[in-house]
């Protein structure tokens, strides 16, 4: 039976002082669903994790495709500010009129909520993901974890503080030939590390669309949320091409956006995945004109404490994923496994070596540790680690100039112009 965290049971907060609460940043008090306790004629959570939807565009296809096919699994409410998106996942999980919400904090408002599956823009990763910790779920969320490094560490302290399950997105993690290249690298095979090769997709242009009203049945202004005001245009809300390259709402655009997965792979590599690097140096071209401004494409060095240079460059330049290159050989990975010599792949990782987590399906190990209060794959710490790599090389692609930073304080130590760029201000009244 799932082991609750010892959470306070005071649920006597109104719906009004709830939705007042959560937009004010203030805290939250923690709510023992009901269903973790087995109460009202729910069934005991050995059985049954209920699942609440946040953001059901594109991406959360695949996200509640993977949980949906985890036994015991049961969604049972979903929220979209997009009437058609939310209707089509309400009908889709056979859910009642009430159960659809336009504001995600009437959501987990709901004591019968364990769990939020999180697939809204960037912008809103965190805003949405520490107000459903503070209310007592646990939380899985789409990658990049944080739209800047300052509120991903605010999430990382969040979810210890309150003792919650969380899991990211970066489902590469879970795979067997990731895990596979990983340990081959992190116990000497291909001999000593030298360098690390990354090649991530190209962020996009477009030229400036037709001013458009906003549709009916979408809540325009609760998708800004906490960016700054902007015209509406459907080019703005969309994923693809859309909001992944416009800063206000993906600060280094799609070298977090997809880059985030193969910085995730090379740390975990290197044994760093709750650490990072220690100098930065980038360059990238950027639109000149037009609604998207993020970095088209990029080249990028990062330097690690271990003396391991990490180059990542877009695709134009280095082929998709990630390279480990030693003394040895080298191993390739993006989900399967390439290497040369070709016998690495032979190799058999001794019981006194380094084994890595293992983790056959990503949405299996999380609903595992909703129910086991183990630790999953991608845990807020190394999350935040990836994504805040990812954001230093769109900052240092920004600034044009190479940055020295401290892992440990998480700060830069050569550049205050840098470290204005480690937070950004939210439209009132959202804050973390």
């Amino acid at each position: 039976m799932k082991k609750v965290r010892n959470r306070k049971t005071d649920n006597r907060l109104g719906r009004r002082d709830f939705l007042w609460a959560g937009a004010a940043g203030l805290a939250l008090p923690t709510i023992i669903p009901g269903s973790a306790l087995g109460k009202n004629g729910a069934a005991a959570p050995s059985n049954r994790i209920t699942v609440g939807l946040i953001g059901t565009g594109g991406r959360m296809g695949g996200v509640w495709g993977a949980l949906s096919r985890v036994p015991g699994v049961q969604g049972v409410a979903v929220c979209d500010v997009q009437k058609s998106r939310r209707e089509s996942y309400r009908n889709r999980l056979k859910l009642r009129p009430e159960d659809a919400y336009v504001d995600f904090r009437e959501l987990l408002a709901r004591a019968d909520v364990d769990t939020v599956a999180i697939a809204s823009p960037d912008h809103w990763h965190v805003p949405q993901a520490v107000a459903a910790i503070k209310a007592g779920k646990d939380v899985y969320c789409e990658k990049p974890l944080s739209n800047t490094i300052g509120e991903g560490r605010v999430l990382v302290e969040t979810a210890k503080r309150y003792g919650a399950v969380f899991q990211h997105g970066t489902q590469l993690h879970s795979m067997g030939g990731v895990r596979r290249a990983c340990e081959l690298v992190r116990n000497g095979r291909i001999g000593k590390l030298q360098q690390i090769v990354i090649g991530s997709p190209p962020g996009r242009a477009t030229g400036w669309p037709k001013p458009e009203p906003v549709p009916e049945g979408f809540e325009y202004d609760l998708w800004l949320g906490p960016a700054p005001e902007a015209p509406y245009c459907g080019l703005r809300v969309r994923n693809l091409p859309g909001w992944y390259f416009i800063t206000d709402y993906s600060k280094s655009g799609w070298i977090a956006g997809y880059g985030v997965h193969d910085l995730d792979i090379a740390q975990w590599g290197m044994g760093l995945e709750r650490s990072g690097p220690i100098s930065i140096a980038g360059r990238g071209l950027y639109p000149t004109d037009g609604l998207f401004d993020t970095v088209l494409t990029y080249d990028l060095e990062f330097e690690y404490a271990n003396g391991v240079k990490l180059i990542m460059t877009d695709t134009g330049k280095n082929r998709h994923g990630v390279k480990f290159i030693g003394e040895k050989g080298w191993v390739f990975t993006r989900g399967g496994i390439e290497a040369e010599p070709k016998s690495l792949l032979r190799e058999v990782i001794g019981p006194g070596e380094t084994h890595l987590y293992r983790s056959p399906d990503h949405a299996q190990n999380f609903i595992d540790c909703v129910r086991s209060r183990g630790e999953t794959i991608t845990p807020p710490e190394i999350a935040h680690r990836a994504t805040s790599t990812a954001l230093l090389g769109g900052i240092a692609c920004q600034l044009g100039r190479k940055l020295q930073w401290d892992p440990e304080k998480e700060r830069f130590t050569n550049d205050d112009v840098a470290n204005g760029l480690l937070r950004c201000t939210m439209r009132a009244p959202w804050q973390v």
